[in-house]
Protein backbone atom coordinates (compact mmCIF):
# COMPACT_ATOMS: atom_id res chain seq x y z
CA UNK A 1 0.00 0.00 0.00
CA UNK A 2 1.46 3.13 -0.98
CA UNK A 3 1.54 6.46 1.78
CA UNK A 4 -1.12 8.45 -0.13
CA UNK A 5 -3.79 5.20 0.14
CA UNK A 6 -2.78 4.89 3.49
CA UNK A 7 -3.77 8.14 4.35
CA UNK A 8 -6.47 8.31 2.52
CA UNK A 9 -7.50 4.74 4.13
CA UNK A 10 -7.04 6.39 7.80
CA UNK A 11 -5.74 10.30 8.07
CA UNK A 12 -7.97 12.18 6.57
CA UNK A 13 -10.60 12.80 9.27
CA UNK A 14 -11.78 15.83 8.14
CA UNK A 15 -12.65 14.78 4.27
CA UNK A 16 -12.55 11.27 3.18
CA UNK A 17 -11.44 11.64 -0.87
CA UNK A 18 -8.57 14.08 0.76
CA UNK A 19 -5.25 12.62 1.36
CA UNK A 20 -4.12 14.39 4.94
CA UNK A 21 -0.27 13.22 5.53
CA UNK A 22 1.21 13.49 9.21
CA UNK A 23 4.43 15.37 8.08
CA UNK A 24 5.16 17.14 4.67
CA UNK A 25 8.92 18.00 3.97
CA UNK A 26 9.71 20.55 1.58
CA UNK A 27 13.11 20.09 0.38
CA UNK A 28 15.28 17.30 -0.24
CA UNK A 29 18.62 18.25 0.62
CA UNK A 30 20.41 16.90 3.53
CA UNK A 31 17.97 18.50 5.99
CA UNK A 32 14.87 17.63 4.42
CA UNK A 33 15.74 14.28 3.65
CA UNK A 34 16.97 13.56 7.32
CA UNK A 35 13.88 14.85 8.70
CA UNK A 36 11.73 12.71 6.68
CA UNK A 37 13.84 10.05 7.63
CA UNK A 38 13.40 10.50 11.15
CA UNK A 39 9.62 11.57 10.34
CA UNK A 40 9.35 7.76 8.49
CA UNK A 41 10.94 5.30 10.59
CA UNK A 42 8.15 6.09 13.28
CA UNK A 43 5.78 4.51 11.09
CA UNK A 44 4.14 8.11 9.93
CA UNK A 45 2.69 9.46 6.26
CA UNK A 46 5.25 10.99 5.28
CA UNK A 47 5.75 13.22 1.85
CA UNK A 48 8.83 14.42 0.61
CA UNK A 49 8.69 17.05 -2.15
CA UNK A 50 11.64 18.68 -4.22
CA UNK A 51 11.59 21.31 -6.77
CA UNK A 52 14.24 19.65 -9.20
CA UNK A 53 14.48 16.37 -10.41
CA UNK A 54 17.27 14.02 -8.83
CA UNK A 55 20.39 13.54 -8.43
CA UNK A 56 21.15 17.25 -8.56
CA UNK A 57 24.12 19.88 -8.81
CA UNK A 58 24.84 21.90 -5.70
CA UNK A 59 27.30 24.37 -4.99
CA UNK A 60 29.07 22.64 -1.74
CA UNK A 61 32.84 21.55 -0.85
CA UNK A 62 31.37 18.44 -0.05
CA UNK A 63 33.53 17.86 3.32
CA UNK A 64 32.13 15.29 5.85
CA UNK A 65 33.46 15.98 9.59
CA UNK A 66 32.65 13.79 12.11
CA UNK A 67 29.29 15.00 12.97
CA UNK A 68 27.92 15.13 9.87
CA UNK A 69 29.24 11.44 9.66
CA UNK A 70 27.41 10.93 13.45
CA UNK A 71 24.05 12.35 12.21
CA UNK A 72 23.62 10.45 9.24
CA UNK A 73 20.86 7.16 9.22
CA UNK A 74 21.80 4.04 10.44
CA UNK A 75 23.58 1.66 7.88
CA UNK A 76 24.03 4.60 4.98
CA UNK A 77 26.86 4.77 3.03
CA UNK A 78 28.95 7.64 2.73
CA UNK A 79 30.12 7.93 -1.33
CA UNK A 80 33.56 8.94 -0.51
CA UNK A 81 35.57 10.67 -3.07
CA UNK A 82 38.84 10.67 -1.11
CA UNK A 83 39.82 10.62 2.64
CA UNK A 84 41.93 13.16 3.84
CA UNK A 85 44.69 12.92 6.30
CA UNK A 86 46.91 15.78 5.32
CA UNK A 87 45.90 19.83 5.08
CA UNK A 88 48.08 22.56 3.53
CA UNK A 89 47.09 25.90 4.84
CA UNK A 90 48.36 29.48 3.95
CA UNK A 91 47.57 32.86 3.91
CA UNK A 92 47.06 34.78 1.00
CA UNK A 93 49.42 32.12 -0.98
CA UNK A 94 52.16 32.85 1.57
CA UNK A 95 53.90 30.70 4.82
CA UNK A 96 52.36 27.47 2.82
CA UNK A 97 52.87 24.45 5.60
CA UNK A 98 51.10 21.62 5.69
CA UNK A 99 50.26 19.14 8.70
CA UNK A 100 49.28 15.53 8.44
CA UNK A 101 47.00 13.01 10.87
CA UNK A 102 47.48 9.10 10.70
CA UNK A 103 43.98 9.08 11.26
CA UNK A 104 41.28 10.21 8.43
CA UNK A 105 40.44 13.17 9.37
CA UNK A 106 37.74 14.03 7.08
CA UNK A 107 36.13 12.44 3.96
CA UNK A 108 35.02 13.83 0.57
CA UNK A 109 31.85 13.48 -1.33
CA UNK A 110 30.15 14.91 -4.28
CA UNK A 111 26.93 16.29 -3.12
CA UNK A 112 24.59 14.71 -6.13
CA UNK A 113 25.30 11.05 -5.14
CA UNK A 114 25.13 12.21 -1.03
CA UNK A 115 21.91 14.38 -1.43
CA UNK A 116 20.06 11.05 -3.82
CA UNK A 117 21.49 8.69 -1.42
CA UNK A 118 20.05 10.56 1.48
CA UNK A 119 16.79 10.77 -0.19
CA UNK A 120 16.71 7.13 -1.04
CA UNK A 121 16.79 6.11 2.90
CA UNK A 122 14.07 8.33 3.57
CA UNK A 123 11.83 6.20 0.91
CA UNK A 124 13.03 3.35 2.19
CA UNK A 125 12.05 4.20 5.51
CA UNK A 126 8.82 4.82 4.36
CA UNK A 127 8.24 8.25 2.57
CA UNK A 128 7.03 9.14 -0.63
CA UNK A 129 9.12 11.15 -2.12
CA UNK A 130 7.61 13.99 -5.15
CA UNK A 131 9.86 15.41 -7.87
CA UNK A 132 9.65 18.74 -9.93
CA UNK A 133 7.03 20.40 -7.14
CA UNK A 134 7.43 23.62 -6.58
CA UNK A 135 5.69 25.08 -3.03
CA UNK A 136 5.02 28.17 -3.55
CA UNK A 137 3.48 28.96 -0.17
CA UNK A 138 1.71 27.10 3.39
CA UNK A 139 -1.40 28.56 4.46
CA UNK A 140 -2.41 27.95 8.18
CA UNK A 141 -6.07 30.05 8.38
CA UNK A 142 -8.23 30.68 5.32
CA UNK A 143 -10.76 29.20 3.46
CA UNK A 144 -8.34 26.64 1.97
CA UNK A 145 -7.10 25.21 5.80
CA UNK A 146 -9.97 22.80 6.59
CA UNK A 147 -9.29 22.97 10.43
CA UNK A 148 -7.00 24.12 12.93
CA UNK A 149 -5.11 20.70 12.90
CA UNK A 150 -4.16 21.15 8.92
CA UNK A 151 -1.34 22.90 7.22
CA UNK A 152 -2.19 23.76 3.65
CA UNK A 153 0.46 23.63 1.23
CA UNK A 154 0.21 24.92 -2.29
CA UNK A 155 2.26 23.75 -4.97
CA UNK A 156 2.65 23.90 -8.96
CA UNK A 157 4.03 22.50 -11.60
CA UNK A 158 1.67 19.23 -11.34
CA UNK A 159 3.43 17.47 -9.01
CA UNK A 160 0.55 15.65 -7.27
CA UNK A 161 -0.28 11.91 -8.44
CA UNK A 162 0.70 12.77 -12.00
CA UNK A 163 -1.63 15.68 -12.62
CA UNK A 164 -0.73 18.74 -14.71
CA UNK A 165 -3.07 21.34 -12.74
CA UNK A 166 -1.25 24.82 -12.28
CA UNK A 167 -1.99 24.90 -8.58
CA UNK A 168 -3.28 22.36 -6.17
CA UNK A 169 -3.16 21.85 -2.52
CA UNK A 170 -1.60 19.26 -0.13
CA UNK A 171 -2.34 18.54 3.50
CA UNK A 172 -0.43 18.18 6.26
CA UNK A 173 -0.66 17.72 10.02
CA UNK A 174 3.15 18.66 10.55
CA UNK A 175 5.33 20.91 7.66
CA UNK A 176 9.36 20.35 7.27
CA UNK A 177 10.62 23.37 5.69
CA UNK A 178 13.88 22.63 4.37
CA UNK A 179 14.04 24.29 1.13
CA UNK A 180 17.57 25.99 1.28
CA UNK A 181 18.85 29.67 2.19
CA UNK A 182 16.44 31.52 -0.04
CA UNK A 183 13.49 29.74 1.86
CA UNK A 184 9.77 30.73 1.32
CA UNK A 185 9.05 28.20 4.28
CA UNK A 186 11.67 30.63 6.56
CA UNK A 187 10.06 33.79 5.30
CA UNK A 188 6.44 31.85 6.32
CA UNK A 189 8.11 31.76 9.94
CA UNK A 190 9.46 34.73 9.71
CA UNK A 191 13.54 33.19 9.82
CA UNK A 192 15.95 36.43 10.47
CA UNK A 193 19.09 36.54 9.49
CA UNK A 194 22.64 38.53 10.80
CA UNK A 195 24.71 37.07 8.22
CA UNK A 196 25.33 36.37 4.41
CA UNK A 197 28.22 35.71 2.74
CA UNK A 198 28.96 34.75 -0.79
CA UNK A 199 30.36 31.24 -2.07
CA UNK A 200 31.73 30.66 -5.64
CA UNK A 201 33.26 27.28 -6.61
CA UNK A 202 34.60 25.71 -9.60
CA UNK A 203 34.44 21.97 -10.20
CA UNK A 204 37.79 21.22 -12.38
CA UNK A 205 38.65 18.31 -14.13
CA UNK A 206 41.95 17.54 -14.15
CA UNK A 207 44.88 14.32 -15.73
CA UNK A 208 45.57 11.85 -13.72
CA UNK A 209 49.07 13.70 -12.86
CA UNK A 210 47.67 16.54 -11.38
CA UNK A 211 45.15 14.30 -9.05
CA UNK A 212 47.33 12.02 -7.66
CA UNK A 213 49.29 15.23 -6.32
CA UNK A 214 46.15 15.46 -4.39
CA UNK A 215 44.95 12.72 -3.25
CA UNK A 216 44.18 12.70 0.65
CA UNK A 217 44.85 16.41 1.05
CA UNK A 218 43.11 19.66 1.22
CA UNK A 219 44.23 23.10 0.53
CA UNK A 220 42.76 25.66 2.76
CA UNK A 221 43.66 29.62 2.20
CA UNK A 222 43.18 32.33 4.85
CA UNK A 223 41.87 34.75 2.26
CA UNK A 224 42.42 38.74 1.63
CA UNK A 225 39.01 39.67 2.21
CA UNK A 226 38.08 40.07 5.76
CA UNK A 227 36.45 36.44 7.23
CA UNK A 228 37.29 34.85 3.57
CA UNK A 229 38.92 31.71 2.72
CA UNK A 230 39.36 29.31 -0.41
CA UNK A 231 39.55 25.42 -0.45
CA UNK A 232 40.49 22.87 -2.74
CA UNK A 233 39.08 19.32 -2.28
CA UNK A 234 39.97 16.40 -4.07
CA UNK A 235 37.23 14.31 -5.73
CA UNK A 236 39.26 11.68 -7.89
CA UNK A 237 39.38 12.98 -11.43
CA UNK A 238 38.83 16.75 -10.93
CA UNK A 239 39.41 19.09 -7.65
CA UNK A 240 36.38 21.50 -6.48
CA UNK A 241 38.06 24.99 -5.67
CA UNK A 242 36.17 27.59 -4.27
CA UNK A 243 36.35 30.64 -1.97
CA UNK A 244 33.67 32.39 0.51
CA UNK A 245 33.46 36.00 2.08
CA UNK A 246 30.81 38.47 3.31
CA UNK A 247 28.67 39.85 0.28
CA UNK A 248 29.22 42.98 -0.67
CA UNK A 249 32.09 43.09 -3.31
CA UNK A 250 31.08 40.16 -5.46
CA UNK A 251 33.69 41.76 -8.19
CA UNK A 252 36.65 40.91 -5.07
CA UNK A 253 35.45 38.01 -4.36
CA UNK A 254 35.64 36.70 -8.07
CA UNK A 255 39.31 38.09 -7.97
CA UNK A 256 40.04 36.45 -4.98
CA UNK A 257 38.92 32.90 -7.00
CA UNK A 258 40.52 33.94 -10.06
CA UNK A 259 44.08 34.48 -8.00
CA UNK A 260 43.81 31.45 -6.01
CA UNK A 261 43.03 28.81 -9.15
CA UNK A 262 46.16 30.56 -10.78
CA UNK A 263 48.38 30.69 -7.46
CA UNK A 264 47.39 26.71 -7.94
CA UNK A 265 48.60 26.38 -11.37
CA UNK A 266 45.17 25.56 -12.27
CA UNK A 267 44.34 28.38 -14.44
CA UNK A 268 45.07 26.09 -17.77
CA UNK A 269 42.47 23.51 -16.66
CA UNK A 270 38.74 24.41 -18.07
CA UNK A 271 35.89 23.87 -15.42
CA UNK A 272 33.16 21.96 -15.79
CA UNK A 273 31.08 24.22 -13.72
CA UNK A 274 30.61 27.40 -12.12
CA UNK A 275 28.68 28.07 -9.77
CA UNK A 276 27.73 30.60 -6.38
CA UNK A 277 25.25 30.36 -3.72
CA UNK A 278 24.59 32.75 -0.77
CA UNK A 279 24.80 31.29 2.73
CA UNK A 280 22.50 32.83 5.41
CA UNK A 281 23.32 32.57 9.51
CA UNK A 282 20.23 33.28 11.32
CA UNK A 283 20.22 35.48 13.95
CA UNK A 284 20.13 34.52 17.76
CA UNK A 285 16.22 35.75 18.16
CA UNK A 286 15.51 34.04 15.40
CA UNK A 287 12.21 31.79 15.15
CA UNK A 288 12.42 28.10 14.21
CA UNK A 289 8.84 27.59 13.77
CA UNK A 290 5.21 29.10 13.37
CA UNK A 291 2.27 27.14 14.47
CA UNK A 292 2.22 23.72 12.70
CA UNK A 293 5.35 24.68 10.63
CA UNK A 294 9.35 24.28 11.49
CA UNK A 295 12.13 25.03 9.54
CA UNK A 296 15.77 23.48 9.62
CA UNK A 297 18.98 23.70 8.26
CA UNK A 298 19.57 26.60 5.19
CA UNK A 299 15.97 27.39 5.51
CA UNK A 300 16.39 28.03 9.52
CA UNK A 301 19.77 29.73 8.65
CA UNK A 302 21.72 27.12 10.74
CA UNK A 303 25.11 26.95 9.42
CA UNK A 304 28.62 27.04 11.19
CA UNK A 305 29.88 31.09 11.10
CA UNK A 306 33.10 30.98 10.73
CA UNK A 307 33.34 27.95 7.92
CA UNK A 308 29.89 28.22 6.74
CA UNK A 309 30.09 24.76 6.95
CA UNK A 310 26.30 23.30 6.60
CA UNK A 311 25.83 19.57 6.24
CA UNK A 312 26.70 18.56 9.53
CA UNK A 313 23.90 21.11 10.61
CA UNK A 314 21.64 20.08 8.45
CA UNK A 315 21.65 16.76 8.99
CA UNK A 316 21.31 17.24 13.00
CA UNK A 317 18.44 19.75 12.41
CA UNK A 318 17.09 17.55 10.04
CA UNK A 319 16.55 15.06 12.33
CA UNK A 320 15.19 16.86 15.25
CA UNK A 321 12.37 18.64 13.03
CA UNK A 322 11.55 15.31 12.26
CA UNK A 323 11.23 13.92 15.08
CA UNK A 324 9.07 16.68 16.39
CA UNK A 325 7.17 17.33 13.45
CA UNK A 326 5.59 13.74 14.34
CA UNK A 327 4.87 15.47 18.24
CA UNK A 328 2.75 18.06 16.55
CA UNK A 329 1.39 16.08 13.78
CA UNK A 330 -0.39 14.26 16.79
CA UNK A 331 -1.11 17.34 18.74
CA UNK A 332 -4.72 17.70 18.98
CA UNK A 333 -4.75 21.67 19.53
CA UNK A 334 -2.93 24.56 19.27
CA UNK A 335 -1.63 24.77 22.56
CA UNK A 336 -0.07 21.52 22.56
CA UNK A 337 1.69 22.18 18.77
CA UNK A 338 2.84 25.38 20.34
CA UNK A 339 4.91 23.50 23.19
CA UNK A 340 6.04 20.62 20.74
CA UNK A 341 7.61 23.57 18.55
CA UNK A 342 9.15 25.20 21.38
CA UNK A 343 10.34 22.21 22.54
CA UNK A 344 12.25 21.80 18.68
CA UNK A 345 13.94 25.36 19.27
CA UNK A 346 14.87 24.53 22.55
CA UNK A 347 16.72 21.35 21.56
CA UNK A 348 18.37 23.29 18.09
CA UNK A 349 19.48 26.17 20.52
CA UNK A 350 21.01 23.46 23.05
CA UNK A 351 23.02 22.38 20.60
CA UNK A 352 23.69 23.95 17.20
CA UNK A 353 22.57 27.37 18.84
CA UNK A 354 26.26 27.19 21.48
CA UNK A 355 28.47 26.03 18.58
CA UNK A 356 26.76 28.51 16.19
CA UNK A 357 27.75 31.40 19.24
CA UNK A 358 31.19 29.91 19.26
CA UNK A 359 31.39 30.43 15.90
CA UNK A 360 30.77 33.80 15.42
CA UNK A 361 33.31 34.82 18.12
CA UNK A 362 35.81 32.97 15.79
CA UNK A 363 34.59 34.83 12.88
CA UNK A 364 35.64 38.00 14.43
CA UNK A 365 38.49 36.85 15.79
CA UNK A 366 39.65 35.74 11.93
CA UNK A 367 38.52 38.75 10.73
CA UNK A 368 40.95 40.66 12.93
CA UNK A 369 43.74 38.19 13.26
CA UNK A 370 43.91 35.65 10.53
CA UNK A 371 47.79 35.79 10.53
CA UNK A 372 47.86 35.01 14.11
CA UNK A 373 44.89 32.04 13.57
CA UNK A 374 47.07 30.75 10.64
CA UNK A 375 50.60 30.98 13.07
CA UNK A 376 48.94 29.05 15.82
CA UNK A 377 47.37 26.32 13.64
CA UNK A 378 50.35 25.58 11.75
CA UNK A 379 53.04 25.88 14.46
CA UNK A 380 51.18 25.12 17.88
CA UNK A 381 50.70 21.37 18.53
CA UNK A 382 47.68 21.44 20.37
CA UNK A 383 45.69 23.58 17.94
CA UNK A 384 46.16 21.27 15.24
CA UNK A 385 45.29 18.30 17.49
CA UNK A 386 42.00 20.43 18.57
CA UNK A 387 41.38 21.08 14.75
CA UNK A 388 41.63 17.44 14.19
CA UNK A 389 39.80 16.44 16.49
CA UNK A 390 36.66 18.79 15.55
CA UNK A 391 36.67 17.04 12.31
CA UNK A 392 36.49 13.74 13.42
CA UNK A 393 33.45 14.59 15.57
CA UNK A 394 35.85 14.17 18.61
CA UNK A 395 34.86 17.55 19.77
CA UNK A 396 32.80 20.65 18.84
CA UNK A 397 34.24 24.28 19.05
CA UNK A 398 32.34 25.18 22.14
CA UNK A 399 33.99 22.03 23.81
CA UNK A 400 37.43 23.57 22.47
CA UNK A 401 36.45 26.96 24.40
CA UNK A 402 35.17 25.53 27.64
CA UNK A 403 38.33 23.13 27.92
CA UNK A 404 41.32 25.56 26.41
CA UNK A 405 41.73 28.66 29.14
CA UNK A 406 44.26 29.94 25.98
CA UNK A 407 41.39 29.64 23.58
CA UNK A 408 38.54 31.41 25.87
CA UNK A 409 41.17 33.77 26.96
CA UNK A 410 41.36 35.03 23.06
CA UNK A 411 37.77 34.93 22.44
CA UNK A 412 37.17 37.11 25.72
CA UNK A 413 39.69 39.60 24.25
CA UNK A 414 37.80 39.85 20.81
CA UNK A 415 34.54 40.30 22.86
CA UNK A 416 35.84 43.06 24.68
CA UNK A 417 36.84 45.06 21.71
Amino acid sequence: MSGEQAAQGSGAEDDQTQTVWDVVVIGAGPAGASAAHAAAVTGRRVLLLEKAELPRYKTCGGGIIGPSRDALPPGYELPLRDRVHAVTFSLNGRLTRTKRSRQMLFGLINRPEFDNGLVEAAREAGAEVRTGVTVTRVEQHGPGVPDRRTVAVVVTNGGIAGKRAAEEIVYARAVVGADGSASRIGAHVGVKLDQVDLGLESEIPVPASVAEDWTGRVHIDWGPLPGSYGWVFPKGDSLTVGVISARGDGGATKRYLDDFIARLGLSGFEPSVSSGHLTRCRSDDSPLSRGRVLVCGDAAGLLEPWTREGISYALRSGRLAGEWAVRIAEAHDAVDARRQALNYAFAVKAGLGVEMGVGRRMLALFERRPGLLHAVLTSFPPAWRAFAGITRGKRSLADLVRTHPIARRALDAVDRT
